[in-house]
Order: C-alpha cells, then sequence, then structure tokens
C-alpha cells in the first residue's frame, strides 16, 4: 500500500496527486493512539449492527490438524489501524527513493523511446528501491514498535500479555525484561535480513557501478 501510495504522489493526475497528498497529511500529523481509537470505537459505530456481530461471533474453520480462527475485531481494528498508519510514512520513504533518482536517467530512457510506464518499471524502481530500502526499514522497525499501543484497544499482543503476567504474578522485571527481550530480537532480525539484502543486492550489480 506504501509503494502504491508513492506512485500515486508522483502521478501526473493532479487529482491523484492530491488525493494521496490528503491521505498523507492526514495520516502522518495524527496520533496513532487516536487513529487506533477511532478504528476501535468509530468504525464500531458507523458499521451495521449485524455486521459488529458477526465480528465479535468467534468464528473458526477446521483443516484437518490446523484450526484457522477468525481474529477479534480488537485485533482487526488493530491491524486497520497500524496499517493506515504506517502506509503514509512508507509511502513518503518511497517517493523519497524516486525523487532521488536523477531525471537525466528519464530523460534518457526518454531518448531510447521508453514510455513513462517503461521508464518507471526498468530505470526509476530498481533505483529508487535501493534508495529508499534503509529507511523503509526503519519503517518497518517503527511499526513493530508501534504495535505495542494497540493494547489501548485491548488487543492481546505482546506488552498487552506481559502486564497481565505483572498483575497474576507481580513478577514485573520478568514479564517486562522477556517482552523487551523479544521486542529487541524481532528488531535484530529485520536489520540482519536488511544488511542480508543489501549485500546480496550489491554483489548482482554489474562490476563497476556497486
Amino acid at each position: 500500500m506504501g509503494f502504491l501510495l508513492a506512485v500515486a504522489r508522483v502521478s501526473r493526475h493532479r487529482a491523484v496527486t492530491r488525493m494521496a497528498a490528503l491521505y498523507v497529511f492526514v495520516f502522518r500529523n495524527s496520533p496513532l493512539i487516536v487513529q487506533l481509537l477511532f478504528w476501535y470505537f468509530g468504525a464500531a459505530a458507523l458499521l451495521p449492527s449485524t455486521w459488529m456481530t458477526w465480528l465479535n461471533t468467534p468464528h473458526a474453520l477446521s483443516l484437518g490438524i490446523v484450526n484457522a480462527c477468525w481474529p477479534s475485531f480488537e485485533w482487526f481494528a488493530g491491524w486497520i489501524g497500524l496499517t493506515c498508519y504506517t502506509t503514509a510514512f512508507v509511502g513518503e520513504e518511497f517517493r523519497a527513493g524516486i525523487r532521488g533518482v536523477s531525471e537525466a536517467q528519464s530523460q534518457v530512457a526518454a531518448a531510447l523511446g521508453m514510455n513513462r510506464y517503461l521508464t518507471m518499471r526498468h530505470v526509476v524502481l530498481p533505483q529508487g528501491l535501493r534508495i529508499a530500502t534503509p529507511p523503509l526499514a526503519g519503517q518497518y522497525m517503527n511499526a513493530v514498535k508501534n504495535s505495542s499501543l494497540a493494547m489501548a484497544i485491548g488487543v492481546g499482543e505482546l506488552s498487552y500479555m506481559s502486564r497481565q503476567v505483572d498483575t497474576e504474578t507481580f513478577r514485573t522485571f520478568q514479564a517486562f525484561g522477556t517482552a523487551t527481550v523479544f521486542y529487541v530480537l524481532t528488531i535484530a532480525v529485520i536489520e540482519t535480513a536488511l544488511v542480508l539484502w543489501q549485500r546480496t543486492g550489491t554483489r548482482a550489480l554489474p562490476r563497476g557501478r556497486a
């Protein structure tokens, strides 16, 4: 979604560009906790009562030894809120990467007979993605950390469960210490994946362009 938002931001159609800019303006300039509360309480007020009844009713699908359960409305609202919020930031990182590609690249592609679509597909986007990758990883790390705010609407995520353990056992250090370790390990995995991806991308470049 962030990638599509970035493409809309650099579109030549003014209406599409303005709609994308409005999306970024709204979601980047309002607190995440307010957006989560809006999706949880606001959506519940706007959706038909039959929909809310269905969403709040447990559903499960048995596939042999695997049981697939429909997530709770709290989880669904938290997912929508985090997705919409993070999309605005990811889209801006993609757009910065696209803008970082020299205009001369597009001019050369046009001189070779490539239309705008082919120029974006084969010239601008591969280079823009490489430019945007490091800050994109930072946004994904922020998404992991921001997920802790979902406990405000009752999502049973890591921080919520740590608080529950603390409440029931009074082992504050162990509960929140374990949660901290899990957060750090998750961020470390994202950083390691970024380093490996960058090394792979560098080796794939022709000699003299790395």
